[in-house]
């Protein structure tokens, strides 16, 4: 049985100076930026979120991480600004396929429970036709 997938977002309003900005020792121009969410997300979210901002038309780079509560970018300062709203809406993009997920989840749930439901009344009538015409 498939699992209800939660919605994640950036942990709002949260204190900017408590926000570790430090450069990236691999590319020097660029800087590592931890962004919070508002919680852990599950893989399902992680899955969504990475093939939505993958897929996006916005492939300046591909350095954005999910680590934990966090949301890693990296990025130069110049384009910090761009990448921000763009995240924001890789998040909203990312939590609206979350809702695509959620209600197939629970159309496949009920169709399931449909199907028992119809499985025990078969078997009921099963029942019913084993006492009426049980041999002697």
């Amino acid at each position: 049985m498939k699992e209800i997938a939660k919605k994640v977002k950036l942990s709002k309003p949260f204190d900017v100076d408590k926000i570790i900005i430090k450069r990236d020792r691999y590319f020097p121009s660029a800087y590592i930026i931890d962004l919070p969410l508002d919680s852990i997300p599950d893989h399902i979210w992680q899955d969504i979120f990475e093939r939505t901002w993958k897929s996006s038309r916005h492939l300046w780079d591909r350095k954005l991480f999910v680590i934990g509560d966090k949301l890693r970018l990296v990025t130069t300062a110049d384009e910090f600004g761009d990448k921000l709203d763009w995240i924001e809406q890789v998040i909203k993009e990312t939590n609206k396929g979350i809702d695509e997920y959620d209600r197939m989840v629970q159309k496949e749930e009920m169709q399931r429970q449909t199907l028992w439901e119809e499985k025990a009344r078969v078997e009921r009538m099963r029942d019913a036709l084993r006492r009426t015409f049980a041999p002697i």
